[in-house]
């Protein structure tokens, strides 16, 4: 039960610094800016910032050390009543205007909004503002005419948004609008222009119509003689055209007339010629056509005679190609199969070499290692074979007949005898086998000739003596 309640405890404790971390997460809307101050760094120049700002995002506050505010972007509304303002002439001069400013979001401008502005009220940062435009009009009012201040005032707008822009970014504001209403002095002098420029134009507008009136009654009158010339003229050169026109009726009822009987002359001729045309063109068809007909049976005779070949030839490169590739499988068949019996042929080798060479490696290690006495227990186990084989080799021997002149020489030793002796001496005996592998005839199956010959002779010589 102690150990559930300290679970719990533990659980709760770890919600609640969780809970606590999660709160000090603070999210920047998008018209605001997070001001966040106490420990926050150092800047490019390692020395440490007095605050962080941030438009847009997130930051995490960290406890104890840093704290956080907002920066309102709304923008401001400041209505700037400048009066009697100095201009360049010693003229004093009213500029009513309406300037719109607000929080600048850019990162140098916005450290000094962060300094300058934090904890201000709304009507503070106006006044302030306010203050800062007043003398910055006052500047640019001071270094242009009346005239470029009534006339142009597009100079003068572009004039005071530089001014005014360059202090407001000292304090973190930026310049959204400027509104001049209406300027006005107080001698009348910007008046008295709009009466002269009134006057002028209405002068101007005077005497233009006077010069339409006049242009008009000169007009009407140089209107009304060419109207009398140009009908005169028209009427003459009307009755000139009438009779030319006759003149041209007459000519080309003359030139119709010629035409219609060349053109009569022609149709006739042209009429035979086409006729004489038709007929040969007719002629010229037929003799095309009947060459065309021949062509077609031709052709119709070559295509059943080469289209069969062509197909008894494609027929018979199809056979050609089957038998090729029967023929070819057929190899690839007895190839594999003589690969694969090979190959068993190889394994079954291997496998009797395997263990051929596993039993003389067990013989040696019955022989306690001793290769030769292994080799010598092989020998002796094939002893009965090697005695086969010799026996073999005479076995088959045919003699049909053997005449043998025996002179009865003296000492026993018969010419039979030594003709059998020398066939059985023929065989190799059982010693040189033995030294032909590289050994030595065991004693126990008996000593060497050469040492048994010895032997012998000293036998004689002891009963000799």
């Amino acid at each position: 039960m102690e150990i559930l309640i300290g679970l719990c405890v533990i659980v709760i404790v770890l919600f609640g610094a969780v809970a606590g971390i999660l709160s000090r997460y603070r999210k920047c809307p998008s018209d605001k800016v997070l001001v966040i101050y106490g420990k926050v760094g150092n800047d490019s120049h390692g020395q440490a910032r007095s605050a962080k700002c941030i438009h847009g995002g997130a930051a995490f506050i960290v406890p104890v050390i840093q704290s956080y505010q907002y920066l309102d972007l709304t923008p401001i509304s400041i209505n700037v009543d400048l009066t009697n303002a100095l201009s360049k002439q010693n003229i004093r001069v009213d500029v009513p205007s309406r300037f719109t400013v607000g929080i600048s979001t850019e990162p140098g401008v916005m450290q000094n909004a962060a300094e300058r502005l934090l904890g201000l009220k709304l009507a503070e940062i106006q006044e302030l503002a306010k203050d800062i435009i007043f003398g910055q009009l006052r500047l640019v009012i001071a270094t242009m005419d009346i005239e470029e201040i009534n006339t142009d005032r597009d100079k003068l707008l572009l004039a005071v948004s530089n001014n005014v822009e360059i202090e407001l970014k000292k304090i973190g504001l930026r310049l959204i609008n400027v509104n001049i209403t209406d300027i006005k002095d107080e001698s009348g002098y910007i008046e008295a222009l709009g009466k002269e420029a009134a006057a002028k134009a209405i002068n101007d507008a005077k005497k233009s119509v006077a010069e339409k009136n006049r242009d008009g009654e000169i007009g009407q009158s140089n209107a009304h003689r060419d109207q009398r010339i140009q009908v005169a003229a028209a009427n003459a050169t009307a009755i000139k055209g009438e009779n030319d026109a006759k003149i041209e009726i007459s000519m080309s009822e003359a030139q119709r007339r010629e035409k219609e009987a060349e053109a009569l002359k022609l149709a006739t001729a042209a009429e035979a010629v086409q006729a004489a045309r038709a007929k040969q063109e007719a002629y010229v068809a037929q003799q095309i056509a009947e060459q065309t007909r021949a062509e077609l049976e031709k052709a119709t005779q070559q295509a059943d005679v080469i289209v069969k070949a062509q197909i008894r030839k494609e027929q018979a490169e199809l056979d050609a190609e089957a038998e090729a590739e029967i023929i070819r499988r057929k190899a690839k068949g007895e190839a594999d199969a003589i690969y694969a019996k090979m190959e068993a042929e190889a394994k079954g080798a291997q496998e009797i070499l395997s263990k051929q060479a596993a039993g003389i490696k067990e013989i040696v290690d019955a022989a306690g290692g001793n290769a030769e006495a292994a080799v010598k227990l092989l020998i002796a186990n094939k002893l009965e074979e090697l005695m086969t084989i010799q026996v073999e080799a005479i076995k088959n021997i045919k003699i049909d007949k053997v005449t043998v002149w025996d002179s009865g020489a003296a000492g026993g030793n018969s010419t039979t005898a030594n003709f059998l002796s020398g066939m059985i001496k023929s065989i190799p005996p059982l010693e040189e086998l033995f030294r032909q592998a590289g050994m030595e005839l065991p004693e126990f199956l008996g000593k060497p000739v050469d040492e048994a010959s010895g032997e012998a002779e000293g036998a004689e010589y002891q009963k000799d003596n």
